[in-house]
């Protein structure tokens, strides 16, 4: 298929209408969306055009076997003023992985980065400038043809549209060490960034929210022992000088912002393992004086910072702050806007 981008502008942008500054994410969108459709085996016709509803069929397979992927990303503006990306070839790579485990098509990953620099260029206006706020950029996919069956759909729509955010968590968070429900299982689709996954935790998470905590901290399907993530982010711990986060065992995502902080560790001189860790190891840790501190990190949260984990059975309080976790968000913030150079080549102008 051909790249070119056909594009539709609204007659007078709505961006002066918000407060950039003092919004929630998602409950404000911009003007434009961006469109393509998979057809007799392609995807064709990529477009960007005014935000507006989507005609459905009441059998788009989509709302009945749950062929529906997505990603998160965010725009920030650079020191000039020019809309700028993080790693969005990454997203792209992960969108892929995703798709091919829900058994839907790859989306080419040429387009898919060229489809969000040219919103994000066109939709510059909407971008936040206060520290820490951004603009979310939620692509997605799912199968629209209308088929009562179960198997592989043979259309689809990717779509990207847009919402301005400011900062996800402004004080530390408590997690819930969930005992009863779970996540994700090796060989089920916990490392793919599937809706389904998400419709699943959303009542655990408003039952750890009624007794008091923030998020849930979602541990294996076995055994309840092994850490797996935190709500919708991958968690960082620091036990004497080491950073542990869990391993890609094949129930946990690949955060875009994981690997950047693994990086990013690395480069400021920390040790960071990446492997299996236990509630056992971190109540050791927390007996014996060793655990420093822990936060989550993702494209939505950005990093956030714990402060306890816990259920009716025990309770860990972080007491030595997070010294690690605010100098690494502040870095990863200051190159996402031009702030301090980007020796890592993960910024890409939208222009």
């Amino acid at each position: 298929m051909q790249n070119a981008i056909k594009i539709s502008k609204v007659t007078e942008s709505k961006a002066h209408e918000v407060d950039l500054n003092n919004i929630t994410m998602g409950t404000r969108f911009t003007d434009y969306m961006f469109i393509c459709d998979y057809q007799n085996g392609e995807w064709n016709n990529p477009r960007i055009e005014p935000l507006a509803l989507i005609p459905t069929h009441p059998a788009a397979m989509a709302l009945h076997y749950g062929q529906a992927i997505f990603e998160g990303m965010k725009a920030t503006l650079g020191k000039d003023g020019t809309p700028l990306l993080f790693r969005p070839d990454q997203n792209a790579k992960r969108m892929n992985f995703s798709a091919d485990r829900m058994g839907m098509p790859a989306f080419p990953e040429d387009l898919f980065v060229e489809a969000l620099k040219q919103l994000v260029a066109i939709e510059k206006d909407w971008v936040p400038t206060q520290k820490g706020s951004a603009l979310y950029l939620r692509p997605f996919m799912y199968a629209d043809e209308p088929f009562i069956g179960m198997r592989a759909a043979t259309s689809y729509k990717f779509i990207v549209i847009a919402s301005p955010a400011g900062p996800f968590f402004s004080r530390p968070i408590k997690l819930y060490a969930e005992n009863q429900y779970v996540r994700a299982v090796n060989g089920g689709t916990g490392e793919a960034k599937a809706a389904g996954n998400y419709a699943a935790a959303i009542r655990p998470t408003e039952y750890a929210k009624a007794k008091g905590y923030d998020q849930v901290l979602w541990l294996d399907a076995q055994n309840f022992e092994y850490i797996q993530e935190v709500g919708t982010m991958n968690i960082f711990i620091k036990i004497g000088e080491k950073f542990i986060t869990p391993d890609l065992s094949g129930s946990i995502l690949a955060g875009i912002t994981r690997m950047s902080v693994i990086e990013l560790l690395k480069h400021k001189g920390f040790q960071v393992e990446e492997r299996p860790i236990t509630l056992s190891e971190i109540k050791e840790a927390h007996v014996n004086g060793t655990l420093e501190e822990a936060f989550g990190v993702g494209t939505a949260v950005g990093i956030a910072m714990i402060e306890e984990v816990g259920n009716e059975d025990f309770k860990i309080a972080f007491t030595k702050g997070n010294p690690v976790g605010n100098d690494v968000q502040d870095t990863l913030n200051k190159i996402k806007v031009q702030e301090l150079e980007d020796t890592f080549g993960w910024i890409v102008e939208a222009k």
